[in-house]
């Protein structure tokens, strides 16, 4: 709904004090960048994918983005580089190379609102690591959405919302959730379960590491946590609330 993909059928959705439905509808993509769990690429080259986040966008700026998103190297050692055709839908790359194309357009984006849509959660453990690691610095100073099954990906968000046939169920942080003893509480410890016996079996073994990524929860998958990221200065919160920031030219915004 901050994107407008769909609208609110009650109540209102407002970015910087502003309603989105009264938001120019290219303002407001301005103020937006989105990592989906699908990512679509053009049957275009490399550099012109991530330059859909910055359409006037040098070289230079595209493999500094490339470069914070961890898929520079990859990039480099395609046949054309920067100049690869990735054929329709990206079907000449992996899935984790595709997200990372997808950090890198909305790295290049600078968008002041991220929103991440299950970003991680049909990734192995390789690329998780190296997703996460581009997430990171995509998330540095913005205000962050994330939509999670996987629990571990929303553990340090400043809040956390738990939904329910679309309702709110349960509000908190991390620590706060846990203590409530309820849905949240719950699927963390269904998480760890399978964790828990793959550290086992690998201690019985004895060979390789125990995988990182605990996998989606065995339970009812109605509930989903929504959270805007923690990590980082409660501020931005507060301008998720009513305030985006000052070097944003929130003029735009109104009517």
């Amino acid at each position: 709904m901050i994107s407008r993909f769909w609208d609110a059928s009650s109540g209102s959705v407002r970015v910087g004090g502003h309603e989105v439905r009264d938001i120019a509808p290219d303002a407001l993509a301005e103020q937006v960048a989105v990592v989906f769990q699908d990512v679509y690429l053009l049957a275009d080259t490399v550099a012109n994918n991530i330059r859909v986040g910055k359409p006037d966008a040098t070289q230079e700026e595209v493999e500094a983005a490339a470069r914070a998103a961890h898929c520079h190297d990859f990039i480099e050692a395609l046949p054309q580089g920067y100049d690869t055709l990735v054929g329709e839908g990206g079907s000449t790359l992996s899935g984790g190379e595709k997200q990372r194309i997808s950090i890198a357009r909305a790295l290049i984006k600078n968008a002041p609102i991220v929103l991440l849509d299950e970003s991680t959660s049909s990734l192995d453990a390789d690329n998780e690591h190296e997703i996460n690691r581009a997430l990171d610095v995509l998330m540095a100073d913005k205000t962050v959405i994330v939509i999670a099954h996987r629990l571990d990906t929303v553990e340090r968000a400043d809040q956390i919302l738990v939904l329910d046939d679309g309702r709110v169920r349960e509000r908190g942080t991390h620590d706060e959730l846990l203590a409530q003893g309820g849905w949240y509480a719950h699927a963390i410890a269904e998480q760890e379960k399978p964790a828990a016996g793959r550290h086992k079996k690998h201690e019985a073994g004895g060979g390789g590491k125990a995988p990182r990524s605990l996998g989606n929860p065995r339970i009812t998958p109605s509930p989903t946590a929504l959270s805007p990221l923690a990590g980082r200065p409660p501020r931005r919160l507060r301008r998720l609330c009513g305030r985006l920031p000052r070097e944003r030219p929130c003029r735009r915004l109104g009517r």
